[in-house]
């Protein structure tokens, strides 16, 4: 495979990038990798993937690792004392209270590169229907009772016949 920067050189570098479920294949040289401040495996210095995926994610190098466009303020972790500095240059983090911490910092690379925040797990095609309806109707209970807080008794009649009509689904599977 050629590299896609100079059409001229093997690409020794492969990597993809998923964005709202769209995927993107890159595939460059050593050489153009060099250029781009990149360094190689098994080259002085290692591998940055840290700044490759860095500038796949729009970091701004002028903000103090803060995507673009955010305010840069250098929190530091009160457990570890990890600034998030610090954080940007090793890749990891120093403990667990640093998730918390840089909590701010991580919603929107997470939202960037996940499409979410939040991660409900994968469930098997054949045995997860069943999950799949128990989790349906806890929200829906839960929108319910929020329904039923705020006097909208109207949807909440039609909530509570959702909820009716899965439980029936879970019962004919039984």
């Amino acid at each position: 495979m050629i590299c896609q920067e100079c059409q001229v050189r093997p690409a020794t570098l492969h990597f993809t990038k998923i964005v709202n479920g769209e995927k993107n294949e890159f595939h460059i040289c050593e050489t153009c990798a060099r250029e781009k401040g990149e360094l190689i495996p098994g080259t002085s210095g290692g591998f940055s993937i840290h700044s490759l995926l860095s500038g796949l994610m729009d970091f701004d190098s002028s903000s103090k690792g803060q995507l673009a466009g955010q305010c840069s303020e250098d929190v530091h972790c009160e457990e570890c004392g990890m600034t998030y500095t610090q954080f940007r240059k090793l890749g990891r983090f120093g403990c667990s209270s640093c998730y918390k911490t840089f909590d701010n910092q991580l919603d929107p690379l997470f939202k960037r590169v996940h499409g979410s925040t939040s991660h409900a797990g994968k469930l098997p095609k054949r045995s997860g229907v069943k999950v799949k309806i128990k989790r349906q109707m806890s929200d829906l209970k839960q929108e319910l009772k929020e329904r039923i807080a705020e006097e909208e008794f109207e949807e909440a009649a039609h909530l509570r016949d959702e909820i009716r009509e899965l439980e029936k689904q879970i019962s004919q599977e039984s």
